[in-house]
């Protein structure tokens, strides 16, 4: 991999920082962005570290477009270039029926799973693509089961932002594939993260996990196993792909 960087967004903790240390192991500099959590974002750095790799953590709140546009310019401070993008971060909110939502609620969960996605991939396309004189790369969007299935009574805002997540991710694959950019999603299914705990139940992988053709939730380091392989030259002639990763449901 040499010298390749790869910046993971909401990379404290979950998906984010398992794919963040999977990367150090293959050889990328990594840096992951954080909204709040600076002590666990300098954990997983300092991990990374400890195991001889390179890597930063940045403070950065993807709905806000001058962090965003901050966050891209450290990187290049930190690192030089810009390879790899991984569209991680992501928020819900508390369990509710479409009847309950307000519009400021769903203005917070598009303005982050959505227009932050949008933005973060604007600033790699600016430093990765050919047409801006970049050496190509690779985007890899996180989704959700959720953009198939719904998540009726729960999460149809959030299942909703991951749907635009995946046009999102057909659109741009076509329109930067001749640009040396590659552009997949990976869609998990139910994973042990602590994002449940976020929309308050703790235990949601437990209690849906019969509902797993495999009969149990993922690992963050299954999904991020699937992200990795999706940046890899080993899915060189892959674009617009969207992964599911969800033992079958």
């Amino acid at each position: 991999m040499g010298d390749k960087v790869l910046l993971v967004t909401g990379g404290s903790r979950g998906i984010g920082a398992a794919t963040a240390l999977l990367a150090a192991t293959q050889g990328y500099r990594v840096c992951i962005s954080y909204r709040e959590a600076r002590a666990a974002a300098d954990a997983v750095v300092a991990q990374i570290k400890q195991a001889g790799g390179q890597a930063t953590a940045l403070p950065c709140d993807v709905a806000n477009e001058a962090d965003v546009v901050a966050l891209f310019e450290g990187v290049e401070r930190a690192f030089g270039r810009l390879d790899a993008l991984v569209n991680n971060a992501g928020v819900l909110e508390l369990q509710a029926r479409v009847e309950q939502m307000t519009a400021a609620r769903l203005q917070r969960i598009f303005a982050t799973n959505v227009t932050g996605s949008f933005i973060c991939a604007r600033e790699a396309i600016r430093r990765m693509s050919t047409r801006h004189g970049g050496q190509g790369g690779a985007i890899v969007n996180l989704s959700s089961v959720a953009a198939r299935l719904g998540a009726p009574g729960e999460y149809v805002d959030y299942a909703a932002s991951k749907a635009a997540i995946d046009t999102f991710t057909l659109g741009l694959a076509r329109e930067v594939a001749a640009e040396g950019i590659r552009v997949n999603a990976v869609r998990p299914g139910v994973i042990y993260t602590e994002i449940h705990a976020t929309g308050g139940e703790p235990g949601r992988v437990e209690r849906v996990k019969d509902s797993v053709p495999m009969q149990r939730g993922g690992q963050p380091e299954e999904v991020a196993q699937s992200i990795l392989w999706l940046l890899s030259p080993q899915a060189s002639y892959v674009t617009g792909a969207l992964l599911d990763v969800t033992g079958g449901r």
